[in-house]
């Protein structure tokens, strides 16, 4: 009895075995190739639970997402003999498992190598056609646009779809960008040195304005005031005038004594005249 439980226990293990030998699932982020003794059988499956012979039937799987290329920055020449270095990515994902299998043994490593060449000499042909300014600003979107449809069709063969090729960045080498950072340098300081001078130009103009306006207004007022003060020196002499013209010999009197006063100011001061002179003539 022990014997037949040990045999029907052996068989269940041995079932289980082969049954989960037999079995197998693919996940929606996978394609999957079923090998008959090392030859592909099938690639069509469904996302799922599948079913294959055991022991003479294997399954390999390979990730169906977007994966990323990201290139080393290469060095690439324009339509004008200069050197860019162009810095650059591909997104690519298995279009065809079996054709990718065939050509790269399933290894993403080769595929990579195999994809980096065709980006490569697609990269190296555009930018030949274009100049500097042409590649680093205005046909960029071209390029990357050209690039995608042509490595697609090379990569094909591959069972690989090029989902999209993107340059990141575009620089000069360090040789080039020195030469171009001193041409700026000199350009945005003549820039500078322009803007001094008009600025200046028009600070001395703004002041020769305003000194022309100061003597203007100075003079200006200067001739107001000269009319204001004759107007008032006019009105003076004609109030002064009625004044004195209503007694003469008081006026005569009174400006007597204010020049007695303004000569015999000190005792020290000296008048050589006639005792008999008009200028005495209140003193008699």
């Amino acid at each position: 009895m022990t014997q037949l439980k040990t045999i029907i226990g052996a068989v269940l293990v041995l079932a289980v075995f082969i049954g989960s030998a037999a079995i197998f699932t693919v996940d929606e982020r996978e394609k999957a190739i079923l090998f008959r003794l090392g030859e592909i059988v099938r690639t069509d499956f469904e996302p799922g639970l599948h079913f294959k012979t055991p022991f003479v039937n294997n399954v390999r799987k390979f990730d169906a997402r977007i994966q990323t290329l990201d290139a080393e920055p290469e060095r690439f020449l324009t339509g004008e003999k200069k050197n860019l270095i162009v810095d650059s990515f591909v997104e690519w994902k298995i279009s065809d498992v079996a054709n990718y299998y065939t050509a790269t043994g399933g290894d993403s490593l080769t595929a990579n190598v195999r994809l980096s060449q065709i980006i490569k000499d697609g990269l190296r042909g555009e930018f030949a056609k274009r100049t500097i300014k042409e590649a680093i600003s205005g046909e960029r979107a071209e390029i990357m646009k050209v690039i995608t449809a042509e490595a697609n069709k090379e990569a094909k063969a591959f069972g690989i779809e090029i989902v999209d090729v993107r340059i990141k960045r575009i620089d000069f080498p360090p040789e080039i960008s020195d030469s171009v950072f001193r041409r700026m340098r000199a350009e945005r300081e003549r820039v500078a040195k322009d803007l001094r001078s008009r600025g200046a130009e028009a600070a001395e103009r703004i002041r020769a304005e305003a000194d022309r306006q100061r003597t203007v207004i100075l003079a200006d007022a200067y001739r107001d005031s000269e009319v204001l003060r004759g107007e008032g020196d006019a009105k003076a002499t004609e109030i002064y005038a009625k004044a004195y013209g209503k007694d003469v010999e008081f006026y005569s009197l009174y400006r007597s004594l204010n020049a007695y006063k303004a000569t015999f100011n000190s005792r020290d001061d000296i008048l050589v005249i006639e005792p008999d002179s008009e200028f005495f003539k209140y003193f008699k």
